[in-house]
């Protein structure tokens, strides 16, 4: 390969102008010749007995150039990338100039590249961390979620209450007629839940075991077609009643549903466990708030190839995972009333933010010439092993450590940004509320 030009175009575009020498071309010419020849057909000669000469006479000349040059352009563009010293981002726009064996083959490449970019400040950043504390209610609120956890259910004798839960048949009839879709047999619903339309559950209230009855409802408007806004008769089987018993909230049910022996000590382990969470959460807030400021100062002419990358990506892994519950993305396309480039165009928003992102954090890295260690790859492939419980020299096996050293260095780059700015740490507004743990 020789590269003979490489000039810069708008919007992080370059056009590459590289050549494939002669006696390479001619080679490869020949071996596409000794596989493909077989296939043509010529006149007075047995299917792939008809010399070379006499196929490129009847089928043209260059028969056998593109499949020559598609077999050495691989090869041949990324060393030719390598040469320029540019990092290509997107698909390559190709131009076969000139080709022939005595002369070699000259191609034009027009392709995205990885941007250059300007960073701003991203040392002394002024931030506020808003530092929150756990309140007494989530706790009391988390032991309640453990005394539903524990709670015994019983049957109710009598009428059923708000918070029973019940078990019942039922079918659903428009004008007399059944509809699709309106009937099951010995439904758990836990009445007050809201899980049915407005008024099914409050008119199971006060019935008891054993009855059969009628419950008259009005869907709602914006319910699906064809029962939207319409009246509607469920008849109702009630087979059985039950209601959940609090354990109580005391020593022996912190023992049961923890490794403590006192509630105290429970409610302090609840109470430690959920603060890191906050605290977790309280340290993420200003690390996205740094990186935003870091980003608003950047300056550089993204191109669409690399939204269009990660789009890609973020589109693969949602197949991939929607796959692992047992359903394709066609279907779930289908069952969102989504085409699949509608799909993909909502992950946009998404993907920008992480590419400028990424580029503001590796112009970081390299203006503090931030590099990831022996050590720290050494202790990520640790982590990913543990994490996956597969031995480290299998994940060696499988990580890009290209790509692995250049996430680490990123992440580095925060901790840098972070290390170097200016947080000040303040209370939450009265009004403003404790974060939801993830």
């Amino acid at each position: 390969m020789n590269l003979i030009k490489c000039e810069k175009l708008e919007k992080s575009m370059v056009e590459l102008q590289f050549s494939i020498d002669a006696e390479a071309f001619k080679a490869e010419v020949a071996k596409v010749f000794k596989t493909e020849g077989k296939k043509y057909t010529v006149q007075g000669f047995r299917k792939g007995k008809a010399p070379r000469s006499l196929i490129e006479k009847v089928y043209g000349a260059d028969v056998f150039t593109y499949d020559a040059i598609n077999n050495l352009f691989p090869a041949e563009y990324e060393a030719a990338v390598a040469a320029a010293g540019v990092e290509a981002v997107g698909r390559p726009e190709v131009t076969v100039d000139s080709a022939s064996e005595q002369d070699g083959v000259t191609l034009t490449v027009k392709v995205a590249v990885k941007p250059e970019v300007k960073i701003g400040a991203y040392a002394g950043l002024n931030v506020d961390k808003v530092v929150h504390t756990v309140k007494e209610s989530e706790i009391e609120d988390e032991l309640k979620r453990v005394q539903e956890r524990a709670a015994r259910e019983m049957t109710r004798e009598g009428a059923a209450q708000n918070g029973d839960i019940v078990d019942i048949d039922f079918e659903g009839f428009q004008d007399g007629v059944a509809f699709d879709g309106g009937k099951a047999e010995h439904y758990k619903l836990t009445l007050g839940s809201g899980s049915f339309i407005p008024g099914f559950e409050d008119q199971v209230v006060g019935h008891s075991a054993g009855e059969e009855f009628d419950i008259n409802v009005t869907f709602p408007t914006e319910y699906s077609e064809p029962l939207a806004g319409k009246d509607a008769t469920f008849k109702i089987k009630l087979h059985e009643v039950k209601y959940k018993e609090l354990p109580a909230l005391d020593d022996e049910l912190a023992k049961d549903c923890s490794e403590y022996d006192t509630l105290e000590e429970f409610k302090e382990s609840i109470r430690k466990s959920k603060q890191e969470q906050l605290d977790k959460q309280d340290d993420l807030a200003v690390e996205n708030a740094l990186v935003d400021q870091v980003v608003e100062g950047m300056e550089a002419e993204i191109p669409q190839a690399m939204y269009d990358t990660r789009m890609d990506e973020m589109v693969n892994d949602f197949a991939y995972r929607v796959e692992q519950q047992g359903l394709s993305l066609d279907n779930y396309l289908k069952y969102m009333g989504q085409t699949l480039e509608q799909f993909r165009a909502s992950f946009m928003p998404q993907a920008e933010k992480q590419v400028k992102i990424r580029l503001a954090l590796e112009a970081v890295a390299n203006a503090e010439n931030i590099a990831a260690s022996d050590e720290d790859v050494d202790a990520e492939i640790k982590r990913i092993a543990d994490q996956y419980k597969m031995e480290e020299d299998k994940v060696r096996g499988l990580v890009n450590m290209d790509e692995l050293k250049k996430d680490l260095a990123v992440n580095k780059a925060i901790d840098f940004v972070k290390s170097h700015a200016n947080v000040t740490e303040k209370a939450p507004e009265a009004d403003e509320e404790t974060p939801a743990a993830e």
